[in-house]
């Protein structure tokens, strides 16, 4: 499966190693058709993040993410100490921002995440974002991350999972400006599992991604 966001339709089958999850944000059982919702992901202490990281404002060749007011995020990852993971944790935060730029410019080849993506996560992550543009829709609310667990290895890989409370995220149709709001259920809450590499250019980039909506380490 593929991941964040509210869920926006159910029949897109994404690669398992790619998944970028299209899990429900809450749940929703009505059977509009193509209008089922698309689910979302981000984290970092309690604090809506929509600054800029200190790793985005340091290496200017880092894209800029700017994204509406009408998206809000909460990191609760605070710093590790270590530098390598919270490098981890500074660059999966742009990605899953990066994300969510494409979605609002409705391009699933927009460079942003495709500055944090490579591989399968990027072939699964660009057809995530088709989905939205698909459908001319895009996402609103907000998102909060939590629980992460990071862990680096000598060879310049990482493995990085987190959850995401999607119970106020919701997919905003953009011909209409319908907000299409579902209420709270155990499968608002996904755990993220990634694989991450150290680039050239020193960006830990996403080379797997999997997630699972319903987990029970990330319900309240």
């Amino acid at each position: 499966m593929n991941r964040r966001r509210p869920t926006l339709i159910a029949a897109l089958t994404l690669t398992a190693t790619a998944a970028l999850t299209l899990s429900a944000c809450g749940s929703d059982d009505s059977s509009d058709k193509g209008e089922d919702k698309i689910a979302g992901a981000d984290t970092g202490s309690s604090t809506p993040s929509a600054s800029p990281t200190a790793a985005e404002s340091s290496e200017p060749d880092r894209p800029k993410i700017e994204l509406p007011a009408d998206l809000s995020y909460t990191f609760d990852w605070p710093k590790t100490g270590d530098k390598d993971k919270d490098a981890v944790l500074a660059d999966s935060e742009q990605s899953i921002k990066a994300v969510d730029l494409a979605i609002v410019n409705q391009d699933p080849l927009d460079k942003a995440y495709l500055y944090y993506y490579e591989g399968e996560a990027a072939a699964g992550t660009q057809k995530f974002i088709q989905n939205y543009v698909d459908q001319e829709a895009a996402i609103t609310g907000r998102y909060r991350f939590y629980a992460p667990e990071v862990a680096v290895d000598e060879d310049g890989t990482a493995s990085f999972t987190y959850c995401e409370d999607q119970g106020k995220a919701y997919v905003k149709y953009l011909k209409t400006n319908k907000v299409r709001k579902t209420e709270v259920t155990a499968k608002s809450y996904v755990i993220y599992h990634t694989s991450l590499k150290k680039n050239g250019d020193g960006v830990w980039e996403i080379q797997n991604i999997d997630s699972q909506s319903g987990s029970a380490k990330c319900q309240p």
